[in-house]
């Protein structure tokens, strides 16, 4: 059983590199529509921005709220909230919680879609026609992905300092010129690109993951629902996985 599941996991990697092939494939050598693209950055995007901005706006709320209490027991009086709530959010929880928002909203969608079309085998009526599935289907939900993350996560940034913002002035008594006045004094442009590296690498990881798990489905209704739980599963494992690599990797760099 146990030789089973570890060959499972080696046929899956497999499978996911020959995915990765033919998307650089078809990216490279054909054109794709750019209305279903566009179609799927406003799925991607704008309709997951409500979700993301309340979540982000109450996690920089709490964030403020906690590191006020936290320093004024330390420091007798809340300091460097705006440098805390500014730095969390811009290079850890901004990208990260805004990928697990668009992994349980879109990343969910797309597995179910693919994979129903899958086991109504409209993906081999898509073959019979002449159309390669991971072109008509793969390509323009990775590319929406890809756009689209990085312009939540950076609403998602803003949106929380003026959560932290809010709970700063009217909570902590701190004044609106030393809230911001913690922010500009510390925060770089190196920081910012920290998170929308990050972002990028996490909308890779959730349209791979949700279209390889659509595209794998087999077993009828019962089947797309295991794979649509298996697909967010994975990607939130995986983003949480490779937000520590990355952290690793970029600060190594210098970012």
């Amino acid at each position: 059983m146990r030789a089973n599941a570890f060959s499972q996991v080696f046929i899956s990697l497999g499978k996911v590199t020959i995915l990765i092939k033919q998307i650089f494939h078809w990216f490279t050598r054909t054109r794709f529509s750019w209305v279903d693209t566009i179609n799927q950055m406003i799925e991607v995007g704008v309709k997951s921005l409500p979700v993301t901005a309340l979540t982000s706006l109450f996690t920089g709320m709490v964030l403020a709220l906690q590191s006020g209490y936290a320093t004024r027991n330390i420091f007798n009086e809340p300091i460097y909230i705006g440098t805390v709530v500014a730095l969390s959010l811009i290079k850890e929880l901004g990208p990260v919680l805004t990928a697990v928002v668009v992994v349980g909203r879109v990343g969910a969608a797309f597995t179910a879609e693919i994979g129903t079309m899958k086991v109504t085998e409209q993906i081999d009526a898509l073959y019979t026609l002449g159309t390669n599935p991971v072109k008509y289907l793969v390509i323009p939900r990775l590319l929406a992905c890809l756009v689209m993350m990085p312009i939540l996560a950076v609403f998602s940034d803003f949106i929380g300092i003026f959560g932290g913002y809010f709970i700063s002035v009217t909570k902590l008594a701190i004044t609106p010129g030393q809230y911001w006045n913690d922010i500009f004094d510390f925060l770089v442009v190196k920081d910012f690109l920290h998170g929308l590296i990050k972002s990028l690498f996490f909308a890779g990881i959730i349209a791979l993951v949700s279209c390889y798990k659509g595209l794998e489905c087999s077993g009828g209704a019962q089947g797309v629902g295991k794979s649509t739980t298996s697909a967010v599963v994975t990607s939130i494992v995986l983003i949480l996985v490779s937000d520590y690599f990355l952290s690793n990797l970029l600060m190594a760099v210098g970012l």
